[in-house]
């Protein structure tokens, strides 16, 4: 005879638990909050802090999303956003993606072909933290927190690697000047490179910080190419001249050798380290227990 404390949950939250349906709420959910907030900035805002203080709402709202999401369907602690290393860990990413695209243009410098001409007023550099802050939440809450994380569920870390770093390269496509090249480049080093951030401490506040950084020193501190989209008119006056290979073409540094040898060796450091602390979860068939 069944009671009701053994009545069975309702299709919904049958359904719900399936990595494939919390991925498409994420997407859902995530894509209308950060359209939202850009939306809103476009709209509403007129002053580079005014729109720096909407996207840090917007990026909170996200945060929040996605910690209900997790509590509600999954009935864990969301231990990926544990604030007590935040500050640190954040401040780090930031440190960190700085310092790799300097490092980058350092060496592009050296060989020839990346010139400073000059200096635009200190202002300016206001005017990009907004876009930059919003696509690092947005981006590892989707790619990281989303398609990795979900996918290692599934299939292990390993595979769980590969999946994500194609479907984030997959995701720019469709910028202006997109190539194969770049889409190959920021496949591999900037797949595994952020994959790798949340493997060293199997949170997402150091991916989020250097993604941010790695944005917005490469736009609106040296004036490069984003991702294939149009450059912006950065802090820095510069030229970019030399092969393809050399400077990422219409794609951005992200597509030089230079990029791809740089992050993809502190991606390969970082995977090391996460191995060396255990953080490699295998596939559910070859689990214990």
């Amino acid at each position: 005879m069944q009671t009701p404390g053994d009545s069975q949950p309702g299709l919904i939250m049958r359904i719900l638990p399936f990595a494939p349906t919390r991925m498409a709420l994420l997407y859902l959910a995530l894509t209308y909050l950060y359209l939202s907030g850009f939306f809103f900035r476009g709209s509403f805002t007129h002053t580079p802090l005014q729109a720096l203080a909407a996207t840090v709402m917007a990026g909170a709202m996200m945060l929040i999303v996605y910690a209900g999401l997790v509590v509600y369907i999954e009935r864990r602690t969301v231990s990926e956003l544990a604030l007590p290393p935040m500050a640190r860990e954040l401040g780090l990413g930031l440190l960190l993606g700085f310092g790799l695209y300097t490092v980058c243009v350092l060496i592009l410098m050296g060989l020839g072909s990346y010139r400073i001409d000059g200096l635009h007023d200190w202002h300016i550099l206001l005017t990009g933290m907004a876009t930059a802050l919003a696509t690092g939440v947005f981006e590892e809450l989707l790619f990281r927190a989303g398609v990795f994380r979900l996918a290692e569920e599934w299939f292990g870390t390993w595979a769980a690697l590969l999946i994500s770093c194609l479907v984030f390269g997959f995701a720019h496509f469709d910028a202006d000047g997109a190539t194969l090249q770049g889409l190959v480049s920021i496949s591999t080093w900037a797949g595994v490179l952020l994959a790798a951030t949340y493997l060293l401490t199997r949170r997402l506040w150091l991916g989020i910080g250097l993604h941010a950084a790695w944005n917005y020193t490469q736009g609106t501190v040296y004036s490069g190419i984003v991702s294939g989209n149009a450059p912006p008119e950065g802090f820095v006056k510069s030229t970019l001249q030399g092969s393809e290979w050399l400077t990422g073409g219409s794609f951005g540094v992200e597509a030089s050798l230079i990029a791809m040898g740089v992050c993809s060796t502190v991606g390969v450091l970082m995977l090391e380290r996460a191995v060396r602390l255990g953080h490699i979860a295998p596939p559910p068939w070859k689990r214990k227990g």
